[in-house]
This record gives structure tokens, sequence and C-alpha cells, in this order.
């Protein structure tokens, strides 16, 4: 079993829910902010982690007790953070996120240490073999995270890249990754950029998911409280599959049924 190394990022999320999600200029009453561990990177490397794959997690948080704490509650997934750095003078990542009735979610990301990962941070890349997963998302500086592709494709690593949130890379970066993660907006963002990436995995909610001939039905969630982390939840577990030998339609499957398990649960990490 290969190991899967994530490379992104941790934040705190703060969530407000609210009936409905407000129009431009509005202003609206909501709940009691709750805070709770988010982050793409982080998520991902939870989900990973639970769903039975070795994992590291290569990202920064800052100088304060949340960057502690965050440690911590990583470490408690027996996740590696050796790898993990910290920004002096700089929070921890946040993000403000608002949960409407319909667990439909906004999210507002303030970067703090999570804008200062470097390319200095990816030495963990350097003893990769052609069994491990290189798991990566945008919520990093864009040429961290192609540079971390460029390395981890050269070892022979396959790479799984969420285009989220969404931005444009490097053509010959896309065509290194097995496969290219967007849902339906980013695959839009993709098709208007002029990107045909060799292997695209796009994930469409209810509708399933499609990653080239392999296409899988969703797994119906029996409650949808909070989508937040839905999305996160699908890319570690499938990275977790990947790593661990699955099939193309077997990880995808497995990913599908714990996005679907993800979204009765208010956070993105419970």
């Amino acid at each position: 079993m290969g190991m899967v190394i994530v490379v992104g990022s941790l934040n705190i999320d703060a969530i407000v829910h609210v009936e409905r999600h407000p129009s431009p200029g509005e202003t609206l009453l909501g709940s009691d902010l709750e805070t709770r561990f988010g982050g793409k990177g982080a998520n991902q490397a939870v989900a990973a982690a639970r769903a039975g794959a070795r994992v590291a997690m290569v990202g920064r948080v800052g100088d304060d007790a949340q960057g502690d704490e965050y440690l911590r509650r990583l470490e408690s997934f027996k996740i590696d953070t050796s790898f993990c750095r910290r920004s002096t003078g700089v929070s921890t990542g946040h993000a403000a996120i608002a949960v409407a009735a319909d667990g439909e979610n906004t999210i507002i990301v303030s970067p703090g240490a999570n804008g200062r990962v470097s390319v200095g941070d990816l030495a963990p890349l350097s003893s990769l073999t052609a069994d491990d997963v290189v798991l990566a998302s945008l919520e990093v500086p864009l040429d961290v995270i192609e540079e971390a592709t460029r390395r981890a494709a050269a070892a022979g690593a396959r790479v799984v890249l969420n285009l989220a949130p969404y931005a444009s890379l490097d053509p010959e970066v896309l065509d290194l990754a097995d496969p290219v993660v967007v849902n339906q907006h980013e695959a839009e963002l993709l098709a208007a950029d002029g990107r045909t990436p060799r292997s695209v995995l796009v994930t469409s909610g209810s509708a399933g998911s499609r990653w080239g001939d392999d296409e899988v039905p969703a797994t119906r969630a029996a409650e949808v409280v909070d989508t937040t982390g839905a999305g996160d939840t699908y890319c570690g577990t499938l990275a977790a599959g990947l790593a661990a030998g699955l099939s193309r339609r077997d990880a995808m499957e497995a990913a599908s049924a714990s996005a679907a398990l993800s979204v009765g649960w208010q956070g993105a990490q419970p």
C-alpha cells in the first residue's frame, strides 16, 4: 500500500447558519458562531487517513495557539505532520462559511500561513515511490502546486490534482495529473480556458461522477445537513483507494460513499 502525501491548506472554519444566503448588499441574522477545523488540504488528509491510508501533510500553520491545536488534531489521526511548517508573525488560515437551511454553503478564505507555503516545503516529495499518491488542491500558492506535480510525476508517483478553488494552471502540469478532479462548475471553467487534460474526473453531486469511461452513480445521502467538505472527502477517499491499489471504479465508488456520509454532519471534518 502506497502513502498519500497531501499538499494543501489548513484552515480554521468560522461557521454561521442562515435560513438562506444573502443577496449582494443584504444583511441577515444567523446562528451563533461555530469554529471547526477545515482547509481543503487538511480535510482531504483526514478523509484519506480515515479511509485507511498512511498520510503525510505538507502545509503551514501560524505561530498561534490554533496552529498548535491543529497539528495535535492531525496527529490524533496518525497523520505525519513533520513536514508542516510554522510561519512566524502570521495567523493560521481561516475560512468564513455561511451554511443555508438546505445545506448549501458559501465560503470566503483568508489564507494566512497557507499563503506562505513555498517550494522549499516540498522536501518529502524527494522520497516518493511509484506506489504513492500526491493529492493537491489550490488553496496554497500555485507555483508550489505546479512544482509538487512535476516532482511527483518525475518520481513515478500518481498525482491527484483537485482544481479547487479554480485557477488556470500550466497545461503541461495538468497533463501530469491522473486525474484532475473538478466539480461541474470547475469543469466549465476548465473548458472555457481551453484546457483538455488527458485524465479528468468530474464530480456532479447527485448525478454521480465520471472518469473517462468509468461512470459511478452518486451514493444517496440519508440526510443532507451540511455539504461543506464533501468534495474534499471524495478526493481524500479517492486518493486512499488509489494508493491501496483499487481500480479506478472501485476508488470512485468508495469516494462517493464517503462523500454521502459526510454531508450528514456539521462541518468539514466531523
